[in-house]
C-alpha cells in the first residue's frame, strides 16, 4: 500500500492538520483558543457537546475472489506542552518561559497516529464484522532548558475498525465494503479539553484495494448509482486518491472533497487551512511584526516553518503563487469570404459557453447600463455604495474600507442569469494600472454604485 499512499500522501496530511494552527499562527490568537474541530472522535462517554464517538465509510468496490482490502487508519493525538520554570523546590508551570533568549509557551501540540490493516475480502463477506483494535499507551517526554524544563505528554488512546461487506445482486461483482471507526475509550467528564486528551482528531481512512477497483460515489456509472446512492457514511466523505484515473485507493475524510484531490504543484507547504489561498495567506503571514513572528515560533514548531519559509520565499516562488494556467485550448478562427460575415454558430462553437466571446451580443468594454437615468459604461466613474440597499447582496467586510470611495468602470459584464455587474478599479488607487493589466477588478452590482 505505501507506494500507492504516496500519491495521495499530500492531500492526506493536508486533512490531517486541516485546521491545526491558523493565522496568525499565535497561541493569543483568538481562533487558536478553540481548536480541534475536524474529524474529532470522541469518547462515548463524553457527551457535553454531541460530537460523534464513530464514523462510518461505505463505498462500492468491484471485487473478484481474489480481493484484499489495506486499511490505513490516520488521525492526531493531542499533546500538551506545558513549560515549568525552575524554583528552590523543583519546578512550577508557567504560560510563558524565558530561558537563553528562547521563548517557551504552554500550549497544546500533536502527535499524528496512524495503523494499518490487510484483510481480505471474502473473509469479510460473512456479515460478521471483523475488528482491529488500535491502542496507544499514554506517555511523558521531559525536555531540559535553561532555568526550566518541558514537559511534553499525551494520554492513552483506544479504537477499534469494524469492518464487514456484502456482495450486491448484479453481474458485476459489486460489493459494498462498510468501516467504522469507533472510540472505545472510558474516559468519561464534562469537560471538552480533557475529553480531547482521549479523542482521536482529524480522523480519516485511506484504503487501498489489490484485485478490484472502488467505483466513485461522486460519479458513478448508471449501472451501479441505484447501490452509491444507499451507501451511508458517517461523518466523512469517501473520494477516489491517488493518481487520476485510477481507482485503487480511496480517501474517506471529514472534509468534502472531489475524486482525486490533489494539491497544487506551485504550493511551497501547508499553511493548515486548506480553504485559503496561498498567495493571500503567505503575504499576511510577511505582514506580521517581528514580535508577532517570535511568538508564533514559539507557540508551535510547525508555525515556526511556516514563518520561517515565508520570510525566506524567493520572489519566483510567490510569483508562482499568483496564478497558473493548467489547460489550453486551441483557438479556432472562423475564416470568411470577402464581404461576408464569420458564422455566427461556429463562433459560438469555438468558445465555450461561459466566454464572452460565445455571445456576440455580448461586449462588456462597450455594454453600458442605465444607473438613476445616467448611461454607465466603461470609463465613467462612480461612487461605490456597496451592500446598497442596507442588508442585502453583500457580506463583504472589507466594504467598510471601500464605502464612499470613487471607482473608474472597467468593464460591464453579464452573468448567465441575466444579472449585470460592473467592474471597477480604485481612483485613488496607485496600483490601478496593475490591476487593470491582470483583469484583477473589483464587481459592485448597479444598484451598489452612484453615477458621476
Amino acid at each position: 500500500m505505501s507506494s500507492r499512499l504516496e500519491s495521495a500522501r499530500k492531500v492526506a496530511d493536508a486533512v490531517l492538520y486541516e485546521g491545526y494552527l491558523l493565522y496568525p499562527y499565535r497561541a493569543s490568537a483568538a481562533k487558536n483558543r478553540s481548536r480541534w474541530q475536524f474529524g474529532v472522535l470522541v469518547p462515548p462517554g463524553f457527551t457535553a457537546t454531541e460530537e460523534p464517538a464513530a464514523s462510518q465509510t461505505e463505498c462500492l468496490l468491484e471485487a473478484g475472489p481474489d480481493t484484499t482490502i489495506h486499511l490505513q487508519l490516520r488521525f492526531l493525538q493531542l499533546q500538551s506542552r506545558t513549560a515549568e520554570e525552575a524554583t528552590d523546590d523543583g519546578f512550577r508551570p508557567v504560560a510563558r518561559l524565558e530561558a537563553a533568549s528562547t521563548t517557551y509557551l504552554t500550549f497544546d501540540e500533536a502527535v499524528d497516529r496512524s495503523a494499518d490493516a490487510t484483510l481480505p475480502l471474502a473473509g469479510l463477506l460473512t456479515g460478521t464484522a471483523q475488528v482491529v483494535t488500535v491502542e496507544f499507551a499514554a506517555g511523558q517526554s521531559v525536555e531540559p532548558v535553561a532555568d526550566g524544563r518541558i514537559v511534553h505528554e499525551h494520554w492513552p488512546i483506544s479504537a477499534a475498525l469494524r469492518v464487514k461487506a456484502e456482495p450486491l445482486p448484479g453481474p458485476y461483482g459489486l460489493a459494498r465494503l462498510q468501516v467504522r471507526i469507533e472510540n472505545t475509550g472510558s474516559w468519561t467528564g464534562p469537560s471538552r479539553q480533557e475529553a480531547l486528551r482521549h479523542s482521536l482528531i482529524a480522523t480519516h481512512l485511506l484504503v487501498a484495494v489489490d484485485s478490484g477497483a472502488f467505483v466513485s460515489l461522486l460519479d458513478p456509472p448508471e449501472w451501479a448509482a441505484p447501490a452509491a446512492e444507499k451507501c451511508v457514511n458517517l461523518h466523512t466523505w469517501p473520494v477516489l486518491a491517488g493518481e487520476p484515473g485510477s481507482r485503487d485507493l480511496m480517501l474517506s475524510a471529514p472534509i468534502i472533497l472531489y475524486d482525486h484531490p490533489a494539491i497544487a504543484p506551485e504550493s511551497p507547504g501547508d499553511l493548515f487551512d486548506a480553504t485559503e489561498i496561498d498567495e493571500i495567506l503567505s503575504l499576511r503571514t510577511m505582514t506580521l511584526t517581528d514580535e508577532e513572528k517570535r511568538e508564533a515560533r514559539a507557540t508551535d514548531a510547525r508555525a515556526a516553518e511556516i514563518i520561517d519559509r515565508t520570510d525566506d520565499l524567493p520572489p519566483e516562488l510567490l510569483e508562482r503563487l499568483h496564478g497558473a494556467i493548467r489547460m489550453l485550448r486551441p483557438r479556432t478562427t472562423v475564416h470568411a469570404g470577402a464581404g461576408e460575415d464569420p458564422d455566427p454558430e461556429a463562433r459560438r462553437e469555438s468558445v465555450p459557453w461561459w466566454d464572452p466571446g460565445a455571445d456576440a451580443s455580448v461586449s462588456p468594454e462597450s455594454d453600458g447600463v442605465v444607473i438613476g437615468g445616467v448611461e454607465v459604461a466603461r470609463g465613467s466613474r462612480v461612487r461605490l455604495l456597496p451592500g446598497r440597499p442596507r442588508g442585502t447582496r453583500r457580506a463583504d467586510a472589507h466594504d467598510m474600507f471601500l464605502a464612499g470611495r470613487i471607482a473608474l468602470v472597467e468593464a460591464v459584464f453579464l452573468d448567465v442569469d441575466g444579472n449585470r455587474h460592473l467592474a471597477v478599479t480604485l481612483e485613488d488607487d496607485e496600483g490601478a494600472d496593475l490591476a487593470r493589466a491582470q483583469g484583477r477588478f473589483l464587481y459592485f452590482a448597479p444598484e451598489e454604485v452612484e453615477s458621476l
